[in-house]
């Protein structure tokens, strides 16, 4: 079994309400065409409030991220990546290492239904000058210490890219899936999981140094998105 994490981008003048519900619409097409556990996280008017997380340069930004599991990733070519670019202006698809550090137990909901909170979706490349087995060990060991310490997470999946399986892919070495209380995307004592601007203060600069530590924070690209899981 392989994973495929496609990132995807909105047709020009399409709503987000559109774009989300063509991308819902097309998952059990995606489902006959061999896709298992699919699940769409789209940029819609649930994490709307959202605009002081989002992280970026890209212009326009990724709007979407649809995830599935295949038999193996060459089945991605045709009726599944066409299904793809079909409902979007641009696909960068991926086959992934997927690790799960945080399971979702909290928040489990019918297929088809969104998943309470939001999902982060952030696209990332380590820092200059770091070797790839350090970028490893610090994302993997240190950095999953701070996370789960300091952040209100309730789910935590790490999808480290193998290749780029679509021509014009950017060369992201890894993409983040963390799951927040909707709350946390207006409050930040929520987010960073703290009772007192004292904690809040110490979470964040914590985090902070922590990323400092092993990404090219340049090159992040982080958007709330609305989980949909359609299989599990």
């Amino acid at each position: 079994m392989e994973k495929i994490v496609s990132l995807l981008w909105k047709p020009a003048g399409a709503s987000d309400a559109d774009f989300g519900k063509r991308l819902r619409e097309g998952a059990p097409e995606l489902a006959r065409h061999g896709a298992m556990g699919v699940r769409v996280n789209v940029v819609d008017e649930h994490v709307a409030a959202g605009g002081e997380v989002r992280v970026g340069r890209m212009d326009p930004p990724k709007a979407a991220c649809v995830c599935f599991w295949l038999h193996e990733a060459d089945d991605l070519r045709g009726a599944l990546l066409g299904t793809l670019a079909s409902r979007s202006s641009r696909v960068a698809a991926f086959l992934v290492v997927e690790s799960v550090p945080l399971r979702n137990t909290e928040h489990v909901v019918p297929s088809g239904e969104r998943t309470p909170g939001f999902n982060l979706v952030t696209a990332i490349e380590p820092k200059d000058g770091l070797s790839y087995p350090e970028f490893l060990h610090l994302w993997h060991t240190e950095h999953r210490k701070v996370a789960l310490e300091t952040q209100s997470t309730f789910a935590y999946v790490r999808n480290e890219i193998v290749r780029a399986l679509t021509p014009d892919a950017p060369p992201w070495a890894a993409i983040v899936e963390e799951s927040f209380p909707i709350e946390a995307l207006t409050d930040p004592k929520v987010w960073y999981k703290a009772a007192s601007d004292e904690q809040l203060a110490r979470n964040r600069g914590w985090m902070i140094q922590s990323c400092l530590a092993f990404l090219a924070l340049d090159k992040v690209e982080a958007h709330p998105m609305s989980e949909y899981v359609f299989e599990r």
